[in-house]
């Protein structure tokens, strides 16, 4: 499976600080049900047989909504559990190498942050970028903040689609506007609110606006 751009419209990806009252799976149900279009799952803590459980369940609740399932980082989980595709970063596996061992089927996302870098992953096989972090972001406080003309000269030095993620919210995604970008990465937009299903109509409806713009 390689990458829509529309796949990229409301991308969630998963962090295990706001499960309480509801488990993972059920928050990322909710999310489906409010209309994203892609789910990540980014899991840090768990150890290797429970994130692939988690990530085998996941992806199947994906498949049975029809949505993109990719995992976070780590290649061998992304492969035992038959997701999507596979996200990484500039700190982690080459993207090259990555792509070498997962095959030429699974989709490929590299975060970038330069045009350098943007132009050398899609070389080494990305199907999607990920852009930011494009405003200050309490998820990952070592993140430097992306200029909007660099947003807009990644977006214009590549062909494939591309995501923005970092401090993204409801009060902020229309800023992205005209930026060239095919939709918007979000964790704690989606994952901290009380009515997860709620907000996810909410923010899908701002990003179709925004990209429609």
């Amino acid at each position: 499976m390689r990458c829509d751009k529309r796949h990229m419209l409301l991308y969630a990806v998963t962090d295990r600080a706001w499960v309480g009252k509801q488990t993972l799976y059920q928050q990322v149900e909710a999310a489906l049900k409010g209309g994203v279009t892609c789910v990540q799952l980014r899991e840090k803590e768990l150890g290797e047989a429970a994130f692939l459980q988690e990530a085998k369940d996941i992806c199947a609740l994906c498949r049975r909504y029809g949505v993109p399932f990719i995992v976070n980082d780590n290649v061998d989980i992304a492969i035992a559990c038959g997701a999507d595709g596979i996200h990484v970063g500039q700190e982690d596996m080459e993207a090259g190498a990555v792509r070498r061992q997962v095959g030429e089927d699974m989709t490929l996302g590299v975060s970038v942050h330069t045009v350098e870098e943007a132009q050398q992953a899609v070389q080494d096989g990305a199907d999607y970028l990920g852009l930011g972090a494009v405003f200050p972001t309490s998820t990952k406080t070592d993140a430097d903040q992306m200029s909007v003309d660099m947003l807009q000269a990644i977006c214009k030095a590549v062909e494939v689609p591309v995501v923005a993620i970092g401090g993204i919210n409801r009060s902020n995604l229309l800023r992205l506007s005209g930026s060239g970008v095919n939709g918007v990465a979000l964790v704690s937009a989606i994952f901290s609110a009380q009515d997860i299903e709620g907000a996810c109509r909410e923010l899908r409806a701002l990003s179709e606006e925004m990209v429609n713009l």
